[in-house]
C-alpha cells in the first residue's frame, strides 16, 4: 500500500489517546452457545470497531449470524449504514495523519504482536470460523495459520521500504524516490476466508503506514471481530484499524468506500461482476484498486499422469471449504486413455469423505454457506443431469438441517452446460 513521491518530508509523530474517541459503547451481547466452545471469550464480539472503541448502529439496529450447518443463530452484530461509516472513514483519516509517519520498526511491532496474538489464540479463532462459515475443524486451522503467516510475513517487510536512486540525464541532478503510505485504505472481505482475506489485506497496509477500514462480510462476521479484540490488544492506535458489519447497507456502503475522497486505496476479492460494479465506482476519484475476483479453473490430468497422486490432487483442490474457494477446481479434463481409471478412483475417494458439522471428528465436508450457494449447486447438477451428465455419486441436498449437500461427480458433462459458471460448491 506504498505509493512513490519526490518529497523531502520533515515529520513529527503525534500519538492518539485511545481514551478521547468520541463513541459511545453498549453491552457486548454473547450467545452462549457459542461462548461456551471457546476458551478466550473476548474473542466473542458482537459490535463493531471504530477508533480503537467497540460501538453499536446509530440505528440500534442489528442482523443475525446464523450456523449454515444447524440454522442456529449463534449472535447479532451491528447493521451499520452511511452515517457509521463516516464515523469510521473520520476516525481513519485522523489516525492516518500520524500512523503515517510511525517509524517502520514500530510498524513491525505492532505486526509481531498482532501474529503472536493470533497464533495463541489459534484454536478458538477456528472455532469461530466453523460456527459462522461451516468448514471442517482441519480447514479452519489450516486457515488460521494462514491467516497468521501474512501478519508475519508483512512484519518483516515494514522495514523493507526502501527507495530508490534514479540517474539523471541532467549533469548535477539526482532523483530520489521514496516510498510512503498511500492513505486509507478499505477492505471489503469475503465470507469463505473470514480470517485469512482479512491478513492478506490489511497487513501490507498496516506495514505500509496505512489505516484500514474492514467491511466484514455480513455471514461471516464474528471471525473479523475477533482479529479486532487481537489489533486492540496489539495496541495499534485507535482508528488505525476499524471494522463495519452491516448487512442491509451493503450496496451502500460499498460505494460510498469507492466514491470517498479520503479512501485512497480499495481491495476487494468476491466475484467478477461486484468487481467490475466497485471498479466503476471509483472511477470518479482514480481510486487505486485491488481485484481478486471469481475464478472458472480447469483441473487437467494428461495421460502420463500418476492417477493416484492425480486424485489425490483434485480431493484437495476442489472440496476444501466445501469447493466454496475461489481457487477451486471448477471443471475436469482427463485424457481419454485413463478417464475411466480417473473417474472410478476419484468417485471412490469422494464416497469416503465424510459429511457433517466442522465441529464434529473426522467431518471433511461442511455445510455450503447459505441458501442462495445451496439452489446454484443444485441448479447446476440439474442442467448437467437435463443435458445429458451422469451422475456417478451425490447429486441432491443432505436431509435435514443445515445447507448440505453431497459430494458430487458428475461424468460426460456436455461443453458450455455449467462449466461458464463457477459453481463455488
Amino acid at each position: 500500500m506504498l505509493t512513490n513521491k519526490l518529497i523531502r518530508p520533515s515529520v513529527s509523530i503525534h500519538p492518539i489517546n485511545r481514551s478521547s474517541a468520541s463513541f459511545s459503547t453498549y453491552p457486548i451481547n454473547r450467545s452462549s452457545v457459542l461462548s461456551a466452545k471457546l476458551k478466550n471469550h473476548d474473542l466473542l464480539k458482537h459490535q463493531s470497531y471504530i477508533n480503537g472503541q467497540w460501538v453499536g448502529s446509530s440505528t440500534s439496529r442489528t442482523f443475525a449470524v446464523k450456523d449454515p450447518a444447524t440454522g442456529d443463530e449463534i449472535g447479532n452484530c451491528p447493521d451499520m449504514n452511511l452515517v457509521d461509516l463516516k464515523l469510521a472513514i473520520d476516525a481513519a483519516k485522523k489516525s492516518f495523519s500520524s500512523y503515517r509517519y510511525s517509524t517502520p520498526a514500530s510498524r513491525q511491532s505492532y505486526l509481531r504482536r498482532f501474529n503472536q496474538l493470533i497464533l495463541s489464540n489459534a484454536e478458538d479463532l477456528a472455532r469461530l470460523i466453523v460456527a459462522e462459515n461451516g468448514k471442517c475443524w482441519k480447514d479452519a486451522m489450516g486457515e488460521v495459520n494462514y491467516a497468521a503467516s501474512f501478519v508475519d510475513w508483512f512484519a518483516e517487510e515494514a522495514l523493507r521500504t526502501d527507495g530508490t536512486i534514479v540517474p539523471s540525464s541532467t549533469p548535477g541532478i539526482r532523483h530520489l524516490v521514496i516510498k510512503q503510505p498511500i492513505g486509507v485504505v478499505a477492505a471489503l472481505c469475503p465470507w469463505n476466508f473470514p480470517a485469512a482475506m482479512i491478513t492478506r489485506k490489511v497487513a501490507p497496509a498496516l506495514a505500509a503506514g496505512c489505516s484500514v477500514i474492514i467491511k466484514a462480510p455480513a455471514e461471516t462476521p464474528l471471525t473479523a471481530l475477533a482479529l479486532a479484540e487481537l489489533a486492540h490488544q496489539a495496541e495499534f492506535p485507535a482508528g488505525v484499524f476499524n471494522i463495519v458489519t452491516t448487512q442491509s447497507a451493503t450496496p451502500e456502503i460499498g460505494k460510498a468506500l469507492c466514491e470517498s475522497e479520503e479512501i485512497r486505496k480499495l481491495s476487494f476479492t468476491g466475484s467478477t461482476g461486484v468487481g467490475k460494479l466497485l471498479m466503476s465506482q471509483s472511477s470518479s476519484t482514480l481510486k487505486k484498486l485491488s481485484l481478486e475476483l471469481g475464478g472458472n479453473a480447469p483441473f487437467i490430468v494428461f495421460e502420463d499422469a500418476d492417477v493416484d497422486r492425480a486424485v489425490e490432487g483434485a480431493i484437495a483442490c476442489k472440496f476444501r471449504c466445501a469447493g466454496q474457494a475461489c481457487v477451486s477446481a471448477n471443471r475436469f479434463y482427463v485424457h481419454k486413455s485413463i478417464y475411466a481409471e480417473f473417474a472410478s478412483k476419484l468417485t471412490k475417494k469422494v464416497s469416503e469423505l465424510k459429511i457433517g458439522s466442522g465441529f464434529e471428528e473426522g467431518v471433511l465436508i461442511g455445510p455450503l454457506i447459505d441458501e442462495r450457494s445451496l439452489e446454484k449447486v443444485s441448479r447446476h447438477v440439474r442442467l448437467a443431469k437435463e443435458a445429458g451428465a451422469e451422475v456417478l455419486i451425490g447429486g441432491k441436498k443432505v436431509d435435514g438441517v443445515g445447507h448440505f449437500f453431497e459430494p458430487t461427480v458428475l461424468s460426460e458433462v456436455p461443453s458450455g452446460v455449467i462449466d461458464d459458471e463457477e459453481t463455488f460448491g
